[in-house]
């Protein structure tokens, strides 16, 4: 999708809502998801991915250059997010009720659907209560479909510890659903 995303952009010269809304729609979700991690405020979290979804359509013309739009797209959202950060003179602090929140955990997929409700929420308590780092290393890979290196890029962090970070919120989470059963 993202290849055929590219291409569009390329082809278009006037504007075509329909490029648009089809980024807006593919991007939207994982982006927000992403920046609430960070600024742990959904007003701003939203602001943001859109500012920088607007700004890439703005330099349509010349999104060919940029040789992997997942990554530059999570990187934008990253630095605006801490921009905000700095600017509110924020500290990142936990809200414990947009933790709690069941409508932060959005899945699209039919395993998820299939699931039930009540397994869907205690899986994003368990996931909500992961370690800071874990939990992003976890969502990024598992949820948003980043490869690791993507993953380590963005976080500033070693491949090598992607796959630690991962492997213990794996390890948390299979024990903590094996206690639950």
């Amino acid at each position: 999708m993202q290849i055929v995303l590219q291409e569009r952009f390329e082809r278009t010269t006037l504007v075509d809502e329909q490029v648009f809304t089809d980024m807006y729609r593919q991007y939207f979700v994982k982006l927000y998801r992403f920046a609430t991690s960070i600024t742990h405020c959904k007003e701003a979290s939203e602001e943001i991915v859109h500012d920088v979804l607007i700004n890439l359509w703005k330099k349509r013309n010349v999104v060919n250059e940029i040789e992997n739009l997942n990554t530059y797209l999570y990187v934008s959202v990253k630095n605006l997010s801490l921009n905000y950060l700095r600017s509110e003179g924020k500290h990142i602090y936990v809200d414990a009720e947009m933790l709690c929140n069941e409508k932060s955990y959005i899945s699209i997929d039919p395993e998820s659907v299939l699931i039930g409700k009540e397994r869907i929420n205690n899986l994003n308590l368990l996931i909500n209560n992961l370690p800071v780092k874990c939990r992003m290393v976890f969502r990024l890979i598992k949820e948003d479909g980043l490869k690791y290196k993507e993953a380590a890029v963005l976080l500033n962090i070693s491949v090598k510890t992607v796959e630690n970070q991962l492997a213990i919120a794996l390890k948390k989470i299979a024990l903590a659903l094996k206690k639950s059963n």
